[in-house]
């Protein structure tokens, strides 16, 4: 696990880090020439003012009031923090509306307002309306949050939502309604135990009665126990939950035996296998304190085969997650322009996820999470915050239950052209990252890092091992490795160093020993003598690769001190290429608007034939084919489909030819320029027989080194994108190269990568 001190280093790091913060304001006009300052401000910028002062509803149509949505707090009730002040709740706030943008691609203000006056934080909220097309109210202490979102949304015309009180409602509702519906009973006759009586609880338990529950069967404690008429200490709103049908006096303990379902929104470790034993058949338990459960999941699970649980963490099964809800809610109450979320829309969206969690789960969900199959049950009765299709199902879900309850004012017409405008903001979330490392997490793997004389290699090592994505194995000079680690208070104690030019034991020699004979048995008729096999199997990247071959790690990074043939060739002489394959290459992946990018070969052929093209249009489909992405591939020249002769676009022509000869069924198309794959429009109109017209492509291959090399840097570094690789592909075994000077969370996404290969190795 993270350390304390350990996790505030790297958090502080990273708030810090380039330019301060987690968020950025950028244009989303040009502005290159004096002509488009005329035009984005004076004199040119009075135009649209003058039209919203005549008609006002048009600050939607040339502002970015439609699409800006305020978070804003007090700094009252920051996380389990607290009351920390304003300013220190600013870090949340914007994390919040990184979150906002990510999902669903909605532009946000952060606004930390320093007062614990109701009516100064309303006054100066509404002072804000003509500013935002929604009000994201956010870790407000109770009951103050109460009254200001309740002032708010009857003083203002645009949607406002304190998320801490509706988000966990929506999302637990959804997954109640499954739980119920998996184990045949009735919401409106189950007892259910509320325990915890703040914003959330309250809210949750509102939404619950709306689907059909009844109060005469839910039971909220606080920390004074049973909320009850005769009690003298309940504000209004615990008022609305008391139950006089128990003795006021019955302990949470007492008041489980026999209930079907049991919500937690308190604190950490307050049930007990014992206290959930007398709870009724199939019982229903969501212990959603965080980040420890009221009860823990492995505790629960042996103490009741027949309990659905679920947790607010996403390490278990079922996890209660509330970036399931809001950016999806704003989402569709932004597109109609709604006055306010309204129950309707609530329950709209509860009604969507529940739905959502029951149809077939796409392969990218499915690799996420390790699993062959998720399918609606008792370990799934809730979508995954990975899931694609959150934005198209729970967004239009919404903005139709504004429209029917009045609240729109842009009702929206075309339904298939809104969820084709949703998609195409499905490439601001790019998955991948997210999904190769969760894969990873599920079966971990040795991997070998050939240069831990590096500090970023050491602390990507750190967090491969403490989020458990693998097991890394350190190679290089002990003490220089040591000395590192203690400088920079690194936790690497428990993880392997060796160095194989120092043997540090007996064991340490006979295995240097054992590799050499191993290598020497390789090499000695491609150019070795046994002396020759010795020396070289004592440098890192020979012995790690031997490493992986011998079977005492899966996989092996490289690469970072080093040029890039001297960890290749290594591999290839140990390790070897796959049956059938005749040169190996190397794949980047980038994280474009469009989604993940796949470039060939970028890395290791310098001019390759028709053929071998071929081949690496195989090798990268069959990678990317693990990601559980349909390849689509686009192989570039200067040359569109015979417009143009020259050695490359004739060698791209035939690849082409060869490839949909051999694979009949592969998306596959050019030779074309690097522009038309991402231009469908002109690609349909110029070249409607072309394969990637209604999808575009995902795998790019170029006709030599020079072009891929020159294109991938290019790319990388004037777009700043994130980036994964090279991926090296055609080895027998998981070995792959990074680049000179590669980052801590490159490394990691790598580590992950090898990992990943390493668990689909046969």
């Amino acid at each position: 696990m993270t350390t304390n001190k350990t996790l505030k280093e790297e958090a502080l790091h990273y708030h810090a880090k380039g330019r301060p913060g987690k968020i950025e304001v950028i244009p989303s006009k040009e502005t290159a020439t004096q002509r488009d300052l005329t035009l984005a401000y004076s004199p040119g910028v009075a135009e649209p003012c003058l039209a919203i002062a005549e008609n006002p509803e048009d600050i939607y149509k040339y502002t970015a009031k439609g699409n800006l949505v305020a978070v804003i707090s007090n700094g009252t009730a920051v996380l389990g923090l607290g009351d920390i002040g304003a300013g220190a709740s600013k870090p949340v706030m914007e994390g919040k509306g990184l979150l906002f943008k990510i999902y669903a691609d909605i532009d946000v203000f952060d606004l930390e307002i320093n007062t614990k006056n109701v009516d100064e934080f309303v006054r100066t909220v509404k002072l804000l309306e003509p500013t935002f097309g929604g009000v994201n109210l956010e870790d407000i202490s109770a009951p103050e949050c109460f009254e200001i979102e309740e002032r708010l949304k009857a003083e203002m015309d645009i949607p406002v939502m304190h998320d801490d009180q509706h988000g966990t409602a929506i999302i637990s509702a959804a997954a109640l309604l499954n739980a119920l519906e998996l184990v045949g009973k009735d919401i409106a006759k189950v007892k259910i135990i509320v325990n915890g009586a703040g914003a959330s609880a309250s809210s949750c338990t509102r939404l619950y009665v709306s689907l059909g529950a009844s109060k005469e069967n839910i039971l909220m404690f606080d920390s004074k126990g049973l909320i009850h008429p005769s009690r003298t200490n309940l504000d209004g709103k615990k008022k609305e939950f008391a139950n006089g049908n128990f003795p006021a006096e019955i302990t949470l303990t007492e008041a489980l035996v026999g209930a079907d379902v049991f919500v937690g929104l308190s604190k950490g470790n307050i049930l007990t296998q014992e206290m959930i034993k007398p709870m009724a058949k199939d019982c229903i338990v969501f212990a959603m304190a965080n980040p420890t459960p009221e009860i823990p999941y492995h505790e629960a699970m042996a103490a009741r085969k027949d309990i659905i649980f679920a947790t607010g963490r996403s390490d278990y099964p079922n996890q209660v997650n509330n970036v399931l809800g809001f950016p999806y809610i704003f989402r569709g109450a932004l597109d109609v322009r709604s006055k306010v979320i309204n129950e309707e829309m609530k329950l709209a969206a509860v009604k969507a996820l529940a739905a959502l969690a029951k149809k077939p789960v796409p392969d990218i969900v499915n690799m996420a999470y390790g699993k062959d199959n998720l399918v609606f049950g008792k370990e799934y009765i809730i979508p995954k915050p990975v899931d694609p299709r959150l934005l198209t199902t729970v967004a239009p879900a919404v903005a139709k239950a504004a429209m029917d309850s009045g609240v729109a004012k842009f009702p929206i017409t075309d339904w298939d052209a809104y969820e084709t405008q949703l998609s195409k903001r499905l490439g601001l979330d790019n998955t991948l990252t997210k999904v190769i490392i969760n894969k990873a997490k599920q079966n971990p793997k040795r991997v070998v890092l050939a240069d831990a004389e590096n500090l970023a290699v050491l602390k990507a090592a750190q967090q491969v091992k403490e989020d458990g994505i693998a097991t890394p194995i350190l190679l290089g000079n002990v003490s220089k490795i040591k000395q590192l680690i203690q400088d920079n208070l690194l936790n690497l104690s428990d993880v392997a160093i060796i160095d194989p030019m120092l043997p540090q034991n007996e064991a340490g020699k006979a295995r240097l020993e054992n590799y050499g004979e191993l290598l020497f048995a390789k090499r000695q008729r491609k150019g070795f003598n046994k002396a020759e096999a010795f020396d070289a199997i004592r440098r890192r990247n020979y012995f790690g690769s031997m490493m992986v071959e011998a079977g005492e790690a899966e996989a092996m990074i490289g690469g970072t001190t080093r040029n890039y043939p001297d960890t290749v060739r290594p591999a290839l002489q140990v390790i070897g290429k796959q049956a059938g394959v005749k040169k190996v290459s190397g794949m980047y992946i980038l994280m474009s608007r469009f989604g993940p990018l796949f470039l060939a070969d970028t890395t290791v052929n310098f001019n390759p034939t028709a053929e071998e093209i071929v081949e690496i249009a195989e090798l990268a489909a069959k990678e990317v084919e693990k990601f559980n992405i349909k390849p689509r591939i686009a192989l570039l020249t200067y040359s569109n489909f015979g417009s143009a002769d020259g050695e490359d676009a004739i060698k791209m022509r035939k690849a082409v030819a060869m490839l949909k000869a051999k694979h009949p069924e592969m998306i596959v198309d050019g030779e074309m320029q690097a522009h038309l794959p991402f231009d469908t429009e002109l690609l349909k109109e110029n070249h409607p027989f072309c394969d990637l017209v209604n999808g575009g492509a995902n795998i790019l291959l170029f006709p030599n080194l020079s072009a891929s090399n020159i294109a991938y840097n290019l790319v990388k570094e004037v777009a700043d994108i994130e980036k994964i690789g090279p991926v090296l592909l055609g080895l027998k075994k998981p070995v792959h190269v990074l680049q000179l000077g590669s980052t801590t969370r490159e490394i990691v996404n790598m580590i992950a990568i090898s990992v990943v290969d390493a668990q689909t190795h046969k």
